[in-house]
Formats: C-alpha cells, structure tokens, sequence
C-alpha cells in the first residue's frame, strides 16, 4: 500500500518542492496551504506521516500538533516539524510538543528525504 503524507506549508515554493519530492520517490501526498485546514485534512487523509511547517500564518504549527497527538485517531501519526525557527532550544521546544523529527530551513533534499524515511520506518500502518 502506498504510503501517504499530509504535507502543511503556507509557502507555495516550499509546499510545491516538499510535494514533487515526496511524489517522485512513491509517495501519495496531500498539500495543505492553510494550516486552519490541516486538522481536517489529516482526519479526512489519515496519513502515515505529517511534515509540518511551524510558522503557519494564521496558527501555530506547534498548537497543531498537539490537536494531532490529542486525537485518538491520529496521535500515533508521526510528524516531522520543518521550520525556520532554528534558534537554541527550538527543537528541544518543538520535539517536547510532540514532533518525532526535526529539520531546520532551508532544507536539502537528501536531509529531508532521509528523515522522511526514517519516520515512515518507525511509524504505524493505518487501517484505512
């Protein structure tokens, strides 16, 4: 079964480039601009792994992943924070809210590739 990721990124060249990436190597992806949606989206998705910008315009990546590991039906969903915010503390800060990796901007692609991969190892299949 193919795996599928739900991709949360407010900026079109980064989105686009996350997307093509991750469809070139096999994977279903679902884009998500606006970070209000993304709930939604990963309810109505359920994918295997959630690559999430922190610095949404409208709401906090951070706040979004908590929603995420709250919910019964996607809290074993791994998320890989992908974020400007590369300041001392700032993944100890967005690993404590529940992210199970971390890259920070600008992100190659070997790097990303890498933790993507590294995530769908170790996350659950879904039932769906």
């Amino acid at each position: 079964m193919t795996k599928r990721i739900l991709v949360v990124e407010d900026n079109d060249l980064n989105r686009k480039l996350f997307c093509d990436v991750l469809r070139a190597s096999g994977f279903a992806v679902e884009p998500v601009a606006d970070g209000n949606l993304a709930i939604a989206a990963a309810r109505a998705f359920f994918p295997n792994l959630v690559v999430m910008d922190i610095q949404l315009a409208d709401v906090s990546g951070l706040d979004l992943i908590a929603i995420l590991k709250r919910d019964a039906d996607l809290s074993s969903v791994p998320v890989l924070a992908v974020t400007a915010y590369a300041g001392k503390g700032d993944e100890q800060r967005i690993r404590e809210s529940g992210a199970e990796g971390y890259l920070s901007k600008p992100v190659s692609i070997g790097p990303f590739m890498a933790a993507v991969r590294g995530l769908m190892d170790t996350g659950v299949e879904s039932a769906a």
